[in-house]
């Protein structure tokens, strides 16, 4: 395992729960690596984990055991500035866009925020950036002024994308970022980040409880059961041809018509009226 080529090392991860006189273990001896510019799917039932080892991964909750290496570096061995840098090369979107974002602040700040916490940009540089930014996600200036809730879905994702990538982080954990939105506009977002990886050379951690999503974006994809991480491998084999029964069941059990089957690659994705 060559981790100096690796965005993301995450080795015998565990992360346990006491609840009254129970351990419960939500991460059971998970490991896996995302080399650089590319995605690695987590799939799997809801509980099963995944959310779990993308904030373990982070340091953003604590491990109990194991470890995880952004770009190289123990998330839990730097402090202070180092702390800082490293949080400002790995960035969030989440499943739901308008709560992710503060109600009462404009989006303008909202993606102005990271900018601020983590740069030394003057407010002019911050301004051009942001706007930048909008642009670059398929907003216009109009929207800068807006709060959340005078968002569609869409466009308050596209906010959090554009928040997300503020800092040009080379990491980013996708935790359900469309299952929150209607289908046409959930292949508009997932179109925006393949654009977005393929442009800055991201890397990603998706999570997705949705098999077609994680086919259409992962290189790689791990299947999650109970905490453990039961198969990975290259997307194409885990999803197409898997070797675990659990996989089997997943991939029998999912419905007929799936919404991201609608997914178009390189499909349109810059409208800013979704």
């Amino acid at each position: 395992m060559n981790e100096q080529s690796d965005a993301l090392v995450v080795a015998h991860l565990v992360k346990e729960y006491r609840v009254h006189r129970t351990v419960f273990r939500a991460v059971d001896d998970v490991s896996f690596r995302i080399p650089r510019g590319t995605t690695f799917g987590l799939v799997g039932e809801s509980g099963s984990g995944k959310s779990t080892i993308a904030r373990c991964a982070l340091n953003l909750v604590a491990p109990t055991s194991g470890t995880s290496l952004i770009d190289g570096v123990d998330p839990t061995r730097v402090r202070g500035g180092a702390l800082r840098r490293l949080r400002a090369r790995t960035g969030f979107v989440f499943q739901n866009p308008k709560a992710a974002l503060n109600p009462r602040v404009r989006i303008r700040d909202s993606i102005a925020e990271p900018l601020r916490t983590h740069t030394a940009l003057s407010s002019a540089e911050i301004t051009k950036r942001v706007a930048a930014l909008l642009d670059e996600v398929g907003l216009s200036a109009a929207h800068a002024d807006r709060l959340p809730h005078q968002l569609s879905g869409g466009q308050a994702q596209r906010a959090g994308v554009a928040r997300a990538i503020a800092t040009e982080p080379e990491l980013i954990v996708l935790d359900e970022p469309t299952s929150a939105l209607d289908v046409s506009v959930q292949a508009q977002v997932l179109n925006l980040l393949q654009r977005l990886k393929r442009e800055r050379g991201l890397s990603y951690l998706l999570i997705s409880h949705d098999l077609d999503v994680v086919r259409y974006m992962s290189d790689d994809a791990g299947v999650m059961r109970r905490g453990q991480l039961v198969e990975s491998g290259s997307a194409d084999v885990v999803l197409t041809s898997p070797s675990h029964d659990y996989t089997r069941q997943l991939l029998a059990a999912m419905p007929a018509t799936p919404g991201a089957a609608q997914i178009v690659p390189g499909g349109e994705e810059r409208s800013i009226l979704l």
